[in-house]
């Protein structure tokens, strides 16, 4: 079989699973043979040999099945970031470097602040804005033993110091410590949404996703806690659902939270509520 073949079957087989189906063949491609993408063009009719198509074939029978391309290759890419990533962890999205340019843009850019990163995941957010703020020391929080396995493991391969991860839901590992910023791209979605059974959601760990019958629970912990665990004019900072940005807005009122404002993502939806103690 030719690069060019295994394309063209790709495409086929993907039909009906993925909206990208020449693109999934092509990332399948990069990761099993080590290609640039200027090669599958060049090199579209050499061969591959007899384990690349074996990897390649089983590696395509999941993604038909739906399984996620960020799982299949190990990867993906945050804020310019090689990121790794395992079914242990949120596949980190575009969405969210909304939540990192706001975070940014409330920390100067050579201040040493505190910033916290609550349920971080494969530390995408934690270790983009360790990265652009070296100067900060920034701690991250997670639950998972599993997840903080995999943002350990990207700090390193980064080569990011200037991030500490600590195990523990929210605010628990974070007892006596106060912060300039505190950051979350907590569970959002409802534990019925439709949604949950389609894409990439149906793969990605169900506890990281969903946060009770509206999907606040998280927010509203979070939104009550944080302004013990601010500086006074510090700023809490939160990714949410497309709908919930007046719920959120009403959290943070009560929460005792002023200068709050909302911000839009590429597709028009309020996505991050900031606020200030």
């Amino acid at each position: 079989m030719t690069i060019q073949q295994f394309i063209d079957q790709a495409r086929y087989t993907l039909a009906a699973a993925s909206p990208t189906p020449r693109l999934d063949a092509e990332v399948l491609l990069l990761h099993v043979c080590g290609l640039t993408r200027t090669a599958l063009v060049t090199r579209a009719h050499e061969t591959l040999n007899d384990a690349q198509v074996r990897r390649l074939n089983e590696l395509l029978a999941r993604r038909a099945r739906g399984e996620p391309l960020a799982y299949l290759t190990g990867g993906r890419e945050f804020w310019s970031l090689p990121l790794q990533v395992t079914p242990d962890v949120l596949i980190p999205r575009p969405e969210t470097e909304l939540l990192v340019e706001q975070a940014l843009a409330h920390i100067p850019a050579h201040a040493a602040r505190m910033i916290v990163d609550l349920g971080t995941g494969s530390g995408a957010v934690a270790l983009a804005i360790a990265s652009e703020r070296p100067d900060c020391r920034v701690i991250a929080t997670d639950q998972s033993e599993r997840a903080l396995a995999v943002a350990r493991a990207n700090a390193s391969q980064l080569n990011i110091v200037n991030v500490e991860f600590r195990l523990g839901e929210w605010f628990t590992p974070l007892a006596g410590l106060r912060f300039d910023v505190i950051v979350s791209n907590p569970p959002y979605v409802a534990e019925a949404d439709p949604h949950l059974a389609e894409g990439d959601l149906r793969f990605e760990p169900r506890g990281a996703l969903t946060s009770g019958p509206d999907g606040l629970d998280a927010i509203r912990i979070i939104a009550a806690a944080a302004p013990a665990h601010l500086h006074p004019g510090g700023w809490l900072l939160v990714e949410h659902g497309y709908d919930q940005a007046a719920a959120i807005r009403k959290l943070f009122g009560d929460a005792g939270f002023n200068q709050i404002r909302h911000y839009r993502d590429l597709a028009g939806h309020e996505r991050i509520t900031t606020g200030q103690i």
